[in-house]
């Protein structure tokens, strides 16, 4: 039977490992299994409340004799996949071979402790995939190069709002905005398409994850969370289009001169 202090020391861990799994863009059923399957390799039970922004746990010890609870906030945090494989295979790894709480903690630091990609390399890729979206609609080079270079752009800005912990909404707006702007520079050149690079330019907008787990979520019955990504997803492509309304309002007047 475990005392009220380790009790309260494996909710905390749970928690955080939870906290961390939801922020970095899994799906609520999922992060109940991994968060439950860690729990009874700690050797107590656990059922968890989740929501968007915050998580309540509540544990016991084998003995149903004493329980602990706590709510904690979920960080909104990059998705990471990497991170969240990792973390999934650490708690079958801590259910298979019997860890002690201390060896799991162990393994979550390190797990944790890793240096992320290098932001430079990640903001690169995006604008590639973002390029290579202008390509298969239709763009050519010359447009391909300037989806680059808003993207590349935007991306940055999104970031560094993101950073200093402007609101995501204001920061959807803003990146939509000069992304756009940057991009619009094709309406100066007859041979580029001009419509498909502004449009492929904030692509990377797009919240696809929040999306897809919101749907996944109420499929499998977390109707409330599922409903909460999915709002909060939409608003997110709201967002964005305002900020391309910016830029067309912009270049409205000459957008119909050489319509």
């Amino acid at each position: 039977m475990k005392s009220y202090e380790e009790l309260k020391e494996t909710a905390d861990f749970i928690c955080e490992y939870a906290t961390l799994l939801m922020g970095s863009g899994v799906h609520t059923s999922r992060v109940t299994r991994n968060s439950v399957r860690l729990a009874e390799a700690l050797e107590v039970k656990a059922e968890l409340t989740l929501f968007q922004t915050s998580i309540i746990l509540t544990i016991k010890d084998k003995s149903g004799r004493l329980d602990y609870s706590e709510t904690i906030n979920v960080p909104q945090l990059p998705v990471n996949f990497e991170i969240n494989s990792d973390l999934s295979a650490l708690s079958w790894e801590a259910f298979d071979n019997h860890l002690t709480l201390s060896e799991v903690k162990e393994k979550y630091a390190r797990l944790i402790a890793r240096p992320a990609i290098n932001k430079w390399l990640v903001r690169i890729l995006i604008s590639l995939g973002n390029a290579s979206f202008c390509k298969l609609f239709g763009g050519n080079w010359i447009a391909m190069v300037m989806v680059f270079a808003a993207t590349f752009a935007g991306i940055i800005l999104k970031q560094e709002m993101l950073h200093r912990k402007v609101n995501a909404y204001i920061t959807n707006i803003a990146s939509a905005f000069a992304a756009s702007l940057i991009a619009s520079a094709t309406l100066l050149l007859d041979a580029v398409n001009a419509e498909v690079a502004i449009g492929t330019s904030i692509l990377f907008l797009i919240p696809g994850v929040p999306l897809l787990n919101g749907i996944i979520d109420i499929v499998e019955g977390h109707t409330l969370t599922g409903f909460s990504r999915l709002t909060n997803a939409l608003l997110l492509i709201l967002c964005l289009s305002v900020g391309l309304s910016f830029t067309i309002l912009l270049f409205r007047d000459y957008i119909q001169w050489i319509g």
